[in-house]
């Protein structure tokens, strides 16, 4: 049954229902990664899980855990149903499910959509996090991973690699024969537990609306009006507080005027020019008096003779002025009003 608001989350990850999982997964995972899983999700699914997230408010690390665990178990009984293994893919899911009914059925639903190649999970693994776990391997046990990587992902693996390491596992891949296949999957469970661990490596966190602001900051501009509007028509209470935690291209103007100075350094005239066509008067005074009087006066005119322009053209240029604000607010350089300081603080 779907989780009633302000009800307390149970600990126990098998009495949560779907949405509250996957809720619980995107906070896990942090504003940056969720942001991009939101991309590749249905409109409806957005919507749901979107106002989930935002009630959800404090999650423990180990239920935190736990649904990550699950998904995980889920996720690596794919690869071992595809590959025939079926009875360690049934036990991976007993053990993440623990009910019988649920594993069965959710095997069923993954017999046929996993991939047979070795090493399939990690494929999908950023470059960076894949460094991460086989750096430190033998240069044969990379090079037999590497082997059965796709050529980009393979190429950006040995780029990673100190010179000496490149050195010695590209000898062993030139040189490599066919693999025992239990090797292949006794490397393949070592990786597997290591990235388990990994992911088992979390800390308490909280849903909510501070959670799902930003998220939606980090979307494209397009995914955020998508689920705005959606959630507008049936909770526009919770959008009018999302909006009122989210940075907008608008809330430049709660920058002090040495932060200001500091984003027109990195923002091309043209871009800004293009970004200010629908800002607010009040927003463009406050970028024109940052400005040189005569620099003020080419973007005035470039404006004015500028012509009818897409909004998305708009709207893509004022997102990319608002990265470079949020890019120079995380580093230090840039204190925004009621974000961290007065709107004269400086660090």
């Amino acid at each position: 049954m779907p989780r009633k608001p302000n009800e307390k989350l149970s600990e126990n990850a098998t009495d949560l229902d779907g949405i509250t999982k996957a809720a619980i997964l995107l906070l896990a995972i942090g504003p940056d990664k969720a942001s991009a899983v939101l991309k590749h999700m249905g409109t409806e699914a957005v919507e749901e899980v979107t106002r989930e997230l935002a009630s959800l408010g404090r999650v423990s690390s180990e239920l935190q855990a736990k649904v990550v665990e699950e998904f995980y178990g889920i996720t690596v009984a794919n690869q071992y149903a595809n590959e025939g293994n079926l009875d360690y893919a049934k036990k991976i899911l007993m053990d993440s499910l623990q009910d019988p009914k649920a594993a069965e059925r959710m095997l069923g639903q993954i017999q046929t959509q996993v991939q047979k190649t070795p090493f399939s999970f990690l494929q999908r693994a950023e470059s960076e996090n894949l460094m991460a776990f086989i750096q430190d391997e033998h240069p044969q046990t990379i090079a037999l991973i590497v082997c059965h990587l796709s050529h980009h992902k393979a190429s950006e693996i040995i780029a990673g690699l100190p010179m000496q390491k490149q050195v010695e596992v590209i000898k062993r891949v030139a040189n490599m024969e066919q693999t025992n296949p239990e090797v292949i999957k006794e490397v393949e469970r070592g990786l597997e537990s290591r990235l388990s661990n990994m992911l088992m490596q979390s800390t308490e966190k909280s849903g909510g609306v501070d959670m799902v602001a930003e998220i939606l900051n980090l979307t494209d501009r397009s995914t955020e009006k998508s689920i705005m509007e959606g959630l507008e028509s049936e909770d526009p209470d919770l959008v009018e507080q999302i909006r009122r935690l989210m940075f907008v291209f608008e809330d430049i103007r709660k920058v002090n005027d040495k932060g200001i100075q500091m984003v027109l350094k990195e923002v091309d005239n043209s871009e800004l020019s293009l970004a200010l066509k629908t800002a607010s008067e009040e927003l463009k005074n406050k970028i024109f008096k940052n400005m040189s009087e005569r620099a003020a006066q080419l973007i005035k005119e470039d404006m004015q003779y500028m012509g009818p322009v897409r909004v998305s053209d708009v709207e893509g240029a004022q997102q990319r002025v608002v990265d470079i604000v949020r890019r120079l607010e995380e580093s230090g350089d840039v204190v925004i009003e009621g974000r961290g300081g007065d709107t004269e603080a400086m660090v």
